[in-house]
């Protein structure tokens, strides 16, 4: 096991370099001069342009542009924004853990209610509360986010005013009114990922159910909780983590609708504002600020792994 998380990690650098190299070169198809964004009002002045272009390496080939960004990177210098006149880290440090609380809520919430929820319908399979979990999830995975969020808002804060219908507070601020900034929001996140976290909690359960070893402990006199929590559960939990890991990456770099919704100013409304504006640093240093975080929660997910089968351990 240590071997593979060995190459897990060595595969960390080769792998931020690909990302690197397809955003930038992909970025470049986007329509639009960035000089032009830029120069605003003088744009019809060849001599701004120029100018412009110089001071950005605009003007350089690919290659060198490339390379003159990637070593900027490489001594944590992720470029200037050229719409907001800010650091890039700057501003990624400022949207970052506005995106990591709600998508850190958001995937709380899901677990709370996928896992359990997927559990008992294994548990009681073809029967009432199997039906039900079932058009739960259904439920969830049909309904879109947008919607689901419009909704909310016109219940909880419009008709009920007990929540308020945008807006962000930090956690550091005010932990009661972050709270209920958050709650709706990450729920509409949640409820997605809880659909899809139960129903591949559902499938791993009855797979592991169906097991030999599960019948040995049974015919051992175990309890039917000690079946299910020591033995059944542990090994259903394998593909259940490695979904909750990508799931949670998704969580952090596509809450666009959500943010937008609920004028939350995180990752997503910074992204698609930087694309609009061509800001190309802004978009360069999320997609590789998000490719990075998809890495690491990989590789939780690979050490959690031991944790929850100690025979990998040995391996």
């Amino acid at each position: 096991m240590k071997s593979n998380i060995a190459g897990r990690i060595a595969q960390i650098v080769p792998t931020m370099l690909l990302v690197s190299v397809l955003v930038f070169c992909l970025q470049q198809l986007m329509p639009g001069d960035p000089a032009l964004v830029l120069a605003g009002e003088e744009r019809g002045d060849p001599r701004v342009l120029a100018q412009i272009r110089a001071e950005l390496w605009l003007d350089q080939p690919l290659i060198a542009q490339y390379f003159h960004w990637i070593g900027r990177v490489l001594h944590g210098d992720l470029g200037f924004s050229w719409h907001i006149r800010q650091p890039v880290v700057a501003l990624v440090m400022q949207k970052l853990p506005v995106t990591l609380q709600l998508g850190g809520m958001a995937f709380v919430i899901a677990v709370l209610i996928g896992v359990p929820t997927g559990i008992v319908a294994a548990v009681y399979r073809n029967r009432f509360w199997d039906y039900v979990a079932n058009a739960v999830g259904l439920a969830g995975l049909s309904t879109p986010n947008f919607w689901l969020g419009i909704m909310m808002i016109l219940l909880f804060s419009v008709n009920l005013g007990w929540l308020p219908p945008s807006g962000f507070v930090p956690l550091s601020e005010d932990w009661h009114q972050s709270l209920a900034t958050t709650i709706m929001p990450a729920f509409v996140l949640g409820n997605a990922i809880a659909a899809v976290l139960m129903r591949h909690t559902r499938s791993a359960m009855l797979s592991a159910l169906d097991q030999d070893y599960i019948r040995t402990a049974r015919a051992k006199g175990l309890s039917n909780w000690h079946v299910l929590t020591r033995h059944a559960l542990r090994n259903a939990l394998m593909p259940v983590v490695t979904l909750g890991a990508l799931e949670l990456g998704a969580l952090l770099s596509g809450a666009v609708l959500t943010e937008q919704v609920f004028s939350i100013p995180g990752f997503g409304k910074m992204t698609v504002d930087a694309v609009f504006n061509r800001d190309f640093p802004v978009v360069q240093g999320v997609v590789l600020v998000t490719a990075f975080l998809f890495v690491m929660l990989n590789l939780a997910a690979d050490l959690l792994y031991v944790v929850i089968n100690p025979r990998l351990r040995r391996s």
